[in-house]
């Protein structure tokens, strides 16, 4: 759940006045105000909030703390004007007014959605949900139609992330998508159980035949039929007991988020329809639960893909490349001009790169480049990690065309994404992300919990290439 924005017509007040500072500087603020922040040890450290008396002993007013300010050219990072996420969760009820961020050098934009992300909780399982919330005023020059759609995609995707399996299988992904394209005006169309093998995706009925709920094939279009193809694949994996290598125990605690690349192109899908940039968007989800029962795929078991690739399976817990594998092959049956996937693919990207920054892979130079300058700039980070191509032997079987993984454990988010890329030919650019889909510690941006990753930097680079046309 996220708090709206408000427009100033509908405060009935001016709303009570937030004030940036800088750590280290001066600053115009009233006599009282600097005695106050003076008297509490305020420095205006990154995130830090204090809230200001007046002489009646109501509320007077707040101050936003932003660190040290950026030296050089331009305005402030992206990152500082992501602060002001701290006010939604530590200010009192009320509504409140912030300074102008233009004159800071601060994104608007940036700065308002911090407020709503920040403002965000998942409390659909408590039997007293938080109220109480502060309010605040749409900030000066944001475009606040933007900024709710952003934010209402990253709340989707935390909600769906955040929710468990019992109340989240292969059939919730579905359900999710329906109502995302329900909301939009889109198509879709689900394979089910079974009916995976007569339309050739072998790889996700194996993976997911074996759990209660059957495993299946979503697929979402949108947009004209002439306009330039984009194509989303999100692994749906909505519960990982890692198969009949099973996890241990505290493997599987955090297992619910498996669907995060699910997740996370269904909040994409919702930036680029409610953006209604002109593109023929299609989202591809095969969904699962890897369970273990009687007819659990195995480890040694051989698996012809839809691509007619054989594939011999060194580990069941290696499940989401495989799903991705059947659905990378239909999306690439259309050669669109960019196909992504995002998964929650490998723990390898964790330990090389930590939670908050998710890898990603492609070889188109340019795209990279966009996508980069798209991250820094919203302060949505990614990482490009290289395809090494003398990798990819590690990922050989003496009796079927590849295994679904290496002998050796090294580099295991690289040979994912290598593993991912033989089954992509005709795209004009692929790009795979490897995300974590969660924060584990609570920030600015919102509680510990489902986290979207790459989604704004990604809208960003298909806005500069696809452009509304109307």
């Amino acid at each position: 759940m996220i708090e709206p924005l408000i427009a100033e017509a509908e405060a009935g007040a001016a709303g009570l006045p937030v004030h940036f500072a800088f750590e280290g500087e001066g600053h115009a603020w009233p006599a009282s105000a600097q005695a106050w922040a003076s008297a509490n040890g305020f420095k205006a450290g990154a995130g830090s909030v204090l809230v200001l008396p007046g002489t009646d002993g109501a509320l007077a007013g707040a101050l936003l703390g932003l660190g040290k300010r950026a030296t050089g050219q331009g305005g402030q990072g992206a990152d500082t004007a992501l602060l002001a996420g701290a006010l939604a969760q530590q200010l009192p009820a009320g509504t409140w007014r912030l300074a102008a961020p233009n004159e800071q050098g601060l994104d608007a934009d940036l700065v308002a959605l911090a407020l709503l992300l920040g403002s965000y909780r998942f409390d659909r399982y408590l039997a007293k949900p938080r109220d109480g919330l502060p309010r605040f005023l749409t900030p000066e020059g944001a475009d606040a139609a933007r900024v709710l759609r952003e934010a209402e995609a990253i709340a989707l995707v935390r909600d769906l992330v955040n929710t468990p399996t019992n109340d989240l299988g292969p059939d919730g992904i579905e359900a999710a998508a329906r109502r995302t394209a329900e909301e939009f005006g889109a198509t879709v169309s689900v394979i089910t159980g079974d009916a995976l093998l007569s339309a050739n995706f072998p790889l996700i009925h194996a993976v997911g035949r074996a759990s209660a709920v059957a495993p299946r094939l979503i697929d979402m279009s949108w947009g004209r039929e002439d306009a330039p193809r984009i194509t989303l694949v999100g692994k749906g994996v909505a519960f990982d007991t890692g198969g009949l290598d099973i996890k241990p125990a505290s493997g599987m605690l955090l297992m619910k988020k498996d669907m995060g690349g699910a997740a996370n192109v269904l909040g994409l899908a919702r930036l680029v329809m409610g953006a209604k940039l002109a593109v023929r968007l299609r989202v591809l989800i095969p969904a699962v639960e890897n369970s273990i029962a009687g007819d659990a795929f195995r480890p040694g078991d051989i698996l012809r893909s839809r691509k007619g690739k054989t594939v011999e399976i060194g580990n069941t817990d290696a499940e989401g490349r495989l799903i991705l594998a059947d659905a990378l092959a239909l999306a690439d049956e259309e050669a669109p001009e960019i196909l992504v996937d995002m998964a929650t693919l490998t723990g390898a990207a964790r330990v090389a790169l930590g939670p908050d920054l998710p890898p990603f892979y492609t070889d188109d130079a340019n795209l990279a480049a966009e996508i980069e300058r798209s991250s820094l700039a919203l302060a949505d980070p990614l990482w490009r990690l290289p395809l090494w191509q003398p990798y990819a032997r590690n990922l050989t079987s003496k009796i079927a065309d590849i295994n679904n993984v290496t002998s050796d454990g090294f580099a295991g988010s690289i040979t994912a994404a290598l593993f991912l890329q033989g089954f992509v030919e005709k795209a004009g650019a692929w790009v795979h992300l490897d995300v974590f889909g969660w924060r584990p510690q609570a920030s600015v941006l919102g509680p510990a919990g489902g986290e979207a990753q790459g989604i704004r930097a990604l809208s960003a680079v298909f806005a500069g290439r696809y452009p509304p046309t109307s």
